[in-house]
């Protein structure tokens, strides 16, 4: 509980940074009126915005997430996307490649030692942009379809086939012209696995995120977000199992015209689980996420 408490200070103690920088930021707001606009979509750690791209504009991506922590021994496991991005249209882009996995468990409740690395399956991604910001309208609104398919277990590291399908719609609303940018997310995630001992999981998680991003120099943005997230033992939200709320900062910093980078790191400051009176939700959840993103673009 002590731990709970220090994470959820910590992770306070880091928004409430980035709304001084944001009020900071106001003032200073007439400068970035000459600055170049930025594409949304990576500003909000995990959370997505509404970007898409230029048309033509292709992208290679090493996207690296990882979980961190459960009720007791030491958890670490890690998913890597190497992903290959185009836009064939200003309202298409279209997402491939593969993934990697590592785990590293010892003396966790329900699940097996392991320290393992792994080919762990592909994924594909394929996004609409529904409403286009304008000089009008500040809000962009984009619709996100992400089927995985996954040899390895994100969890616990054995070897399954998982088949996830992963629905979002990203959106975005800049604030403050080239400065200030909110970011919201909407997910829908139905996943179904079959085991090793022929067992089939099927299994949901639902939630939501808001974010902020704050440009304080032309190639730097730092900002913080928060997640509500809920798990099923059904797709169809029938089987409520927990919940979580997962909050911390972000940052994107672009090192040149055509190279990026994207961090955060979320902890989790509040969870339950369904028949259980512990604090936080470790069952479908982790204690701390953290999101590492380079891309190129050519």
């Amino acid at each position: 509980m002590r731990r709970a408490i220090e994470v959820e200070r910590h992770a306070i103690l880091a928004i409430h940074v980035v709304l001084l920088l944001c009020l900071g930021g106001i003032a200073r707001a007439d400068e970035a009126n000459d600055w170049l606009e930025i594409e949304t979509k990576y500003i909000f750690g995990f959370t997505t915005g509404s970007g898409i791209g230029i048309e033509g504009e292709k992208e290679f991506t090493i996207d690296s997430i990882g979980r961190f922590g459960k009720r007791d021994g030491h958890y670490a496991a890690t998913e890597t996307k190497y992903e290959y991005e185009f836009t064939p249209s200003q309202f298409v882009q279209i997402e491939f490649g593969a993934l990697g996995s590592t785990h590293n468990i010892g003396g966790v409740t329900d699940l097996d030692n392991r320290n393992a690395a792994a080919f762990a399956g592909g994924f594909a991604e394929f996004r609409y942009l529904a409403v286009e910001r304008t000089s009008s309208n500040p809000l962009s609104v984009t619709l996100a379809f992400e089927p995985n398919v996954r040899l390895i277990d994100e969890t616990s590291g054995e070897h399954v086939h998982n088949y996830e399908f992963e629905t979002t719609v990203n959106a975005d609303l800049e604030l403050l012209r080239n400065r200030l940018y909110a970011g919201f997310d909407l997910l829908y995630e139905p996943e179904v696995t079959w085991t090793a001992t022929g067992d089939t999981v099927r299994e949901a998680t639902l939630g939501g995120s808001a974010a902020l991003s704050l440009r304080i120099v032309p190639n730097v943005l730092v900002g913080g977000e928060v997640w509500y997230l809920r798990h099923y033992d059904s797709p169809t939200l029938s089987a409520f199992t927990g919940d979580a709320v997962m909050l911390g900062p972000t940052l994107y910093v672009q090192f040149t015209p055509k190279m990026f980078m994207v961090a955060a790191w979320n902890s989790q400051v509040w969870g339950r689980e369904a028949g259980n009176s512990l604090a936080l939700n470790l069952s479908e959840f982790q204690r701390h996420r953290a999101r590492l993103k380079f891309a190129w673009e050519f």
